[in-house]
C-alpha cells in the first residue's frame, strides 16, 4: 500500500449527500480550499431515501399550531425555486423538476376536512382550495367526495440534484475510507485509504455530514458526544400502470399526513409510487407482509376507483438520523455542534440544506476561519460516482 504526500486544506467535509454537496459548494465559491469525501457512492444514504419533496412548512402546520418546523423551513422554498430558476447561490437549473407543486387532500371524514381547513388558513400564501375542474387526474371520479388543496412546494428528482451540486466540484469530491483521524493543535489530521493507496490530509475544520454514519466517525475520533438519535421509517413502493404525476398528501388525524405519494420511475420507464406518511411513521411496527397488506388496504379505501391488483409492491426500510433530543422527539431545526476543529451536523430536512450551510459558515465565520491563501492544484483521486435510487435497483423489487 502506497501513501502519498500530504494533502492541506481548509475544510474537510465526510459525507456526500446534499447537505455534504451543498456545504461544499457554498465554501467553493467562498474561496475555501475545501474537500467532500465519500465511502460509497455519491447520495448513497439518506438523500437517495427521500421523496424530493422541498418542504415550506405546511405539513407541520396540519392541526392549525404553527410549529417550530413551520417557522424554521418556511423561507427554505423559495430559495430553492431561486436556484432552480438558475439565479440563487447555487444553479440548479440542470435539476429535473419533477413537479412545481404539490397537493393536499381531505377525505369525506370531518377530520381531514378540518385537517385541510386550517392548513389553508394557516398558510394562505401557500396553500389554495382547487375547483373540482382544476382538480388532478387522479381526483377526477365521481366517487371522490373531498377537497383538493395545491400547495406550492417543488418536488426534485434527488438523483439529477446531487449531479448538479457535485459535478462542478468533481476534483474536490474523493473516494474513500477515513482512518486513523486525529486532533492535532489547530486542525485535523486523517488518513484517506482507497484500492490499496492512501494520502494524509491535514484540514484546519472538519465537518462530519454523514447522516447516520456521523457515529462511527465520532467513535474513530474518540468522541461520544454529541449524540445521533434515528427514526424509523418503512417506507412502501408500487411499480405499475399508475397515474402519473401524483405528490400528493392525504390529511389525516395527526400532524403527519395519513399518507404521502410521490411518482418516480424506474431504469425502465415503468410508474413507480413511493408512499409515505403515517403509513411509513407506524409501519416500522408492522413486518414486511403486515405493512404491505396496510398499503394495499389505504390505498383501496382512499382511491378506491384505482385496480392495484396487478402492481407490484414492495417495502423500503429507512433509519433517519438526526441529532439525539432530550425527550426524543424530532428535531425543528438543522443542527451543528463546533468542538474544537470538528463540527458535527444533521440537516434534519432535505429542504434544509441551505440553511445548515449557512449556520457551519457562520460557525466559520466566528471562529476567525478565513480562506487559506495556499493555490496549489488538488491532486487527482478517484470519483466516488452516483448512487441508483432504490426503486431503480430491481433487486429490491425481489
Amino acid at each position: 500500500m502506497s501513501e502519498r504526500t500530504e494533502f492541506h486544506a481548509d475544510v474537510v467535509i465526510c459525507g456526500g449527500g446534499v447537505a455534504g454537496l451543498w456545504l461544499l459548494a457554498r465554501l467553493r465559491r467562498q474561496g475555501y480550499r475545501a474537500l467532500l469525501i465519500e465511502s460509497s457512492a455519491l447520495g448513497a444514504g439518506q438523500t437517495r431515501y427521500a421523496q424530493g419533496i422541498i418542504h415550506g412548512g405546511t405539513k407541520y402546520a396540519l392541526t392549525g399550531a404553527v410549529s417550530g418546523s413551520s417557522e424554521a423551513i418556511a423561507a427554505m422554498p423559495p430559495l430553492w425555486r431561486a436556484c432552480l430558476e438558475g439565479h440563487g447561490e447555487i444553479d440548479l437549473h440542470a435539476v429535473r423538476l419533477m413537479s412545481d407543486h404539490q397537493y393536499l387532500w381531505s377525505t369525506a371524514g370531518i377530520t381531514s376536512r378540518m385537517a385541510g381547513f386550517f392548513a389553508s388558513r394557516m398558510m394562505r400564501s401557500r396553500v389554495a382550495p382547487l375547483d373540482a375542474k382544476d382538480y388532478p387526474a387522479v381526483f377526477h371520479h365521481p366517487d371522490f367526495r373531498g377537497q383538493v388543496y395545491r400547495l406550492e412546494e417543488p418536488v426534485l428528482d434527488t438523483a439529477s440534484l446531487v449531479q448538479a451540486l457535485a459535478e462542478p466540484y468533481r476534483d474536490a469530491i474523493w473516494r474513500g475510507t477515513v482512518v486513523s483521524p486525529v486532533t492535532a493543535g489547530d486542525g485535523v489530521a486523517l488518513t484517506l485509504e482507497d484500492g490499496g493507496q492512501q494520502i494524509r490530509i491535514a484540514t484546519r475544520r472538519l465537518v462530519l455530514a454523514a447522516g447516520k454514519g456521523n457515529a462511527a466517525l465520532l467513535q474513530l475520533l474518540g468522541r461520544d458526544a454529541p449524540q445521533m438519535q434515528t427514526r424509523p421509517l418503512k417506507m412502501v413502493m408500487v411499480r405499475g400502470e399508475l397515474p402519473q404525476g401524483v405528490y400528493a398528501h392525504c390529511l389525516g388525524a395527526s400532524t403527519n399526513p395519513r399518507i404521502t405519494i410521490s411518482t418516480h420511475f424506474d431504469l425502465q420507464g415503468r410508474t413507480v409510487w413511493y408512499l409515505g406518511g403515517d403509513l411509513a411513521e407506524e409501519g416500522v411496527r408492522r413486518s414486511d407482509e403486515e405493512q404491505l397488506a396496510a398499503a394495499r388496504r389505504e390505498l383501496n379505501a382512499l382511491l378506491p376507483w384505482f385496480d392495484f391488483s396487478q402492481c407490484e409492491f414492495a417495502t423500503l426500510d429507512i433509519d433517519r438520523a438526526e441529532p439525539r433530543m432530550g425527550d426524543g422527539r424530532r428535531p425543528d431545526d438543522v443542527y451543528a455542534d463546533e468542538r474544537g476543529c470538528v463540527i458535527t451536523a444533521w440537516p434534519t430536512k432535505l429542504a434544509f440544506a441551505p440553511r445548515l450551510a449557512t449556520r457551519i459558515t457562520e460557525m466559520l465565520r466566528a471562529s476567525g476561519l478565513a480562506p487559506g491563501a495556499s493555490s496549489a492544484d488538488v491532486p487527482a483521486w478517484p470519483f466516488p460516482g452516483y448512487a441508483l435510487l432504490p426503486w431503480q435497483e430491481e433487486a429490491r423489487w425481489n
